[in-house]
This record gives structure tokens, sequence and C-alpha cells, in this order.
């Protein structure tokens, strides 16, 4: 029976590999951290191992003797690097592509081997789901498929990885862009978006576009219990 590995750090995607476990033949293991990948690699063989989300560089004595997939929110090689949700939205984008690439040394190099439309409306959890559904898509085409990898052509552009206090709300623009920063973070194990406020933090969510009013959810607390924000990863 052939093995399949799902490698994933994030809870949205449990479901889906629920999902095709089911509905495709093979041997499916699912894991989420470099020990779980590590011990079950030492007792299989697998055919691919996908990696979505996943928090971890993946060291070379993996992926060059599996064939390791992973999945990029951009239209590669635009894009390549850091927090691709965040740069397109901040960019205007309100689509990309999700491409499935081979894992290779340089980050998010690899040949490609399917791109699938995505749409950047709604918030950074709704994305993350949409996303989520169409890389399981994509999983199940390569197992019945097997294709080949296509190298990337054209000249790079490199996304670079945001830091945590690019999470503050700017204090200038319009409401679109305030919209923007909070929606762009509103995902379970993100950051949120957030302003200081003396002794305080205020951490927004649930953002609501009007013609005349920006509505969201607001958190207080204060910064001495806070610590510092968490980094944004993609």
């Amino acid at each position: 029976m052939t093995d399949y590995i799902v490698a994933a750090s994030k809870p949205w995607h449990k479901e889906g590999f629920e999902s095709i476990s089911r509905a495709l033949s093979g041997k499916w293991h699912y894991v989420e951290s470099p020990n779980e990948l590590a011990e079950t690699l030492a007792q299989t063989s697998p055919r691919y191992v996908f990696f979505l989300h996943w928090n971890w560089r993946v060291p070379k004595e993996i992926w060059s003797e599996q064939e390791c997939v992973c999945f990029h929110m951009t239209d590669v090689p635009y894009g390549r690097g850091g927090s691709p949700l965040q740069n397109l939205i901040l960019a205007g984008h309100h689509d990309t592509k999700l491409s499935a690439l081979r894992m290779v040394d340089e980050m998010d190099a690899g040949p490609v081997y399917t791109k699938r439309e995505l749409s950047l409306e709604g918030s950074a959890a709704e994305i993350f789901q949409r996303a989520g559904v169409l890389a399981f898509e994509i999983i199940g085409w390569m197992v019945k498929n097997e294709p080949q990898p296509t190298p990337q052509s054209g000249d790079p552009t490199i996304f670079q990885r945001r830091k945590p206090e690019e999470s503050e709300l700017p204090s200038f623009g319009d409401l679109k862009v305030l919209y923007d920063y909070i929606r762009m973070l509103d995902a379970p194990t993100y950051p949120k978006s957030f302003i200081r406020y003396g002794d305080f933090i205020l951490e927004f969510s649930d953002a609501q576009q009007g013609d005349s009013i920006l509505e969201a959810k607001v958190s207080i607390r204060k910064i001495s219990d806070s610590g510092d924000s968490n980094d944004c990863n993609h």
C-alpha cells in the first residue's frame, strides 16, 4: 500500500485531511511537528510528503530523499518569500494563485506541479480555509495523475516576512486600509492587528466595512501582561 504524508501546523487542515484520507486509496499519515515527521519518515517510504502551512524549514536530508510538495499563495516566481497573504493584500491584489511546488533548497523556487486560482476576499481565516480546500483538491489530483513539475520562468519578486510591529494599525489613509490590516491577520494562531493606548494594547478582529464606517471587535489587555506579539507565519 502506498504511503502519503500530510504535514500541517495549522488546525484548519485536519478536516481536509480526514476527508481525503477516506476518499483516496493508500495509507495516509498526518503530522503536526518536525519530530512527528521524522518518526513517520523513519517508518514509511512515502510517495509524496505534502506540506501545508508548515512552520519549520525542512532539512535537506528530507527534501533531497523524498518528493516533497509545498504550497505557496502566489503566482511564482512573483511573491516568493514570507507573509504572502499580507503582502498580496497590502499590494492591492484581490486574487492570486495557489502554487504547488516541488521543494528545493531555495525557498519557493522549486518547479511547479500546478497553479489554481484563489480569491483574497474576506478575513485571513476565510482565505486560509479556502486555500486549504484548494490544496487538498490539488493533492487528490497529484495522487491520481503523478504530474511532473515544470521549472519556474521569469524574474522572481521576493516578499519580505513581516515583523510583529508591522501589525500596528496605521494612523493615516482611509477605512479600506484599516479594514485590510484587520482582516489580513484575522485567523487562529495569528497575532491580531493592534494599536497602543497608554498601558494597553487594543487588538482588532471581525472587521465589517460599510460605506462610511468600519466596525470591528476589539480586545483590550495591559501591555505588561501581554509580552511581544507573535510573528506572522505564512
